[in-house]
């Protein structure tokens, strides 16, 4: 059985802000009503909820502002990562997304969390890389990173 709720806050993957959303009600009742992302629809939490959308624009807005600055100083910078190899040339081990955020924070000062490097798999040789790079929910870049033998 489906049950009608405002979401309270932004949920990944429902909606943002506001909307009016359909879900399960065992998804209502044991996730998002517990935990205030979402409320029963009525005229009370309509008006709360008009508040609140003003402000989460408001929230956005400058979010994706910031987000798009940031975007434009990590397609400017190259990062240069050193690492161990082998006599043939094989590195040892892999250049993972923690280590691609440490080189950016060091060479450029520019700070991300590990969760924005959106690396599927490692890099595990040496040369150059272009790794995506996820700022906001709209605003993706590609950060070349270049792999080098120490």
């Amino acid at each position: 059985m489906a049950k009608e709720v405002i979401l309270m806050d932004d949920v990944d993957g429902l909606g943002d802000t506001g909307e009016i959303v359909k879900v399960a009600d065992g998804y209502a009742r044991n996730y998002l009503l517990p935990r205030k992302l979402a409320s029963v629809v009525n005229a009370g939490t309509r008006r709360q909820v008009e508040k609140r959308k003003v402000i989460a624009e408001a929230k956005r807005a400058s979010l994706r502002t910031a987000a798009e600055e940031k975007a434009a100083k990590i397609t400017a910078a190259k990062v240069e990562i050193k690492v161990k190899t082998g006599v043939d040339g094989k590195l040892f081990g892999s250049v993972t997304s923690s280590d691609v955020v440490d080189a950016l924070k060091k060479q450029t000062g520019i700070e991300l969390s590990r969760q924005q490097v959106d690396m599927s798999q490692h890099i595990k040789d040496l040369g150059e890389h272009v790794v995506p790079v996820r700022l906001y929910k709209e605003v993706r870049v590609e950060l070349k990173v270049s792999v080098i033998q120490e």
